[in-house]
């Protein structure tokens, strides 16, 4: 049997579409936006009216009836011209959506992801904390069992999607009680948007994505009904790691496309720049750097597809997941990189999209876990444990 990462006819049509909208509608205006630091809500709308939110979710709750590789695909396109927009759409699915589709009750789902799916409102993930980045199970956030309603307090930090005047919830992770042995029982619990004593903090002045509403997110006695609760008491942990396999194969796309939006640049470049009375790209230093992007971005293009497949099949992805991510946002900062070298002084001029991407490039080594926790993963999976 070949191993065939070929689009079907479908998912080709929609790699065209968003191609299309990402070069038609993204790239004229979001360099703009990304300079103010601000949030493309007329961008947003629009890939809302197109469905890309709802890419992977059931036609029940309006969503495409897609699949993680329809999502991949997407995130892929928008990521070869811009990052901003294309982490807006990966967190509001993967992080902001998913959950509540992977563990939500039937009423849960019913009244959350209907507005999720056509992005009239956003959703985001409240895990990451102050004082615990890579070690997630270090949770601090407490929420206590008073009568019919949780009460919740604690922080959170470096949030995407969390402040936008579209977002209408954060799934919260939070300690509810301890097991026998003194360990954490994580649980997750939807806090909507306004609720009393949930603050949202000012946009954080970051190196890049600075089209993306990124940040802290603090609660102080806040309080909100038992049935806000997502999935089992307790099973919290769990929830978030399931979930954070599959965003990984969402990050791998994205900087996939990034990686590629770099080839896409520089061959450009190349082709139009003029030096000593010919274009750069007929010197071979030109040309084998060109090659070894073109070689990274195809080869992290077949390695979240395998993952992706493996997970819309059903069948093992943590490891292929890992791996995807670990080598995507690698070769997607390697790539920008090289881009940057490719233009030379223009390269480090902001209206060049390759110093965008260039910024843009080194969070995909540490959101939805570093690089050395990929290591450790993957190392996990090959039965390597101390």
């Amino acid at each position: 049997m070949t191993l065939d990462h070929r689009l079907s006819p479908e998912l080709e049509e929609l790699r065209r579409t968003v191609e299309a909208f990402a070069h038609d509608v993204v790239a004229p205006k979001i360099g703009d936006f990304y300079e103010r630091h601000e949030f493309p809500y007329e961008i947003v709308r629009e890939m809302g009216r197109m469905g890309l939110f709802g890419l992977p979710f059931p036609e029940e709750y309006g969503g495409m009836g897609g699949d993680y590789l329809a999502l991949g695909v997407a995130l892929e396109e928008l990521a070869r011209v811009d990052s901003s927009v294309a982490i807006t759409l990966e967190a509001g699915v993967s992080l902001g959506a998913m959950p509540i589709y992977r563990f939500g009750t039937k009423e849960q789902k019913r009244a959350w992801l209907p507005r999720l799916c056509t992005g009239e409102m956003l959703g985001a993930f409240g895990l990451t904390e102050p004082d615990g980045g890579s070690d997630a199970g270090s949770t601090r956030t407490t929420a206590v069992r008073d009568g019919d309603e949780w009460v919740i307090n604690g922080s959170k930090c470096f949030i995407t999607n969390s402040g936008t005047d579209i977002t209408g919830l954060v799934t919260v992770t939070a300690v509810t009680g301890r097991d026998e042995d003194g360990r954490p029982r994580v649980s997750t619990i939807i806090v909507p948007s306004g609720t009393d004593g949930f603050t949202v903090g000012a946009p954080y002045s970051k190196v890049g994505w600075n089209a993306s509403d990124t940040r802290e997110l603090s609660f102080s006695d806040v309080r909100v009904p038992v049935g806000n609760l997502l999935g089992e008491e307790g099973r919290g942990y769990a929830q978030f790691l399931r979930i954070l396999d599959e965003g990984r194969i969402a990050i791998a796309a994205l900087a996939t496309g990034l990686a590629q939006g770099c080839v896409d640049e520089s061959v450009g470049y190349a082709r139009t720049r003029h030096a000593f009375g010919r274009p750069i790209g007929t010197n071979q230093a030109i040309q084998f750097k060109l090659a070894d992007m073109e070689m990274r971005a195809h080869t992290a293009r077949l390695a979240w597809r395998d993952a992706a497949s493996r997970l819309v099949h059903g069948e093992p992805f943590k490891k292929e997941a890992a791996l995807a991510k670990l080598y995507s946002s690698e070769i997607a900062v390697t790539n920008a990189r090289e881009a940057t070298q490719v233009h030379g002084g223009y390269g480090f001029m902001n209206e060049y999209p390759v110093a965008r991407m260039w910024r843009d490039s080194k969070i995909l080594e540490i959101g939805e876990g570093t690089s050395e926790v990929q290591r450790m993963l993957i190392a996990r999976e090959l039965g390597l444990t101390s």
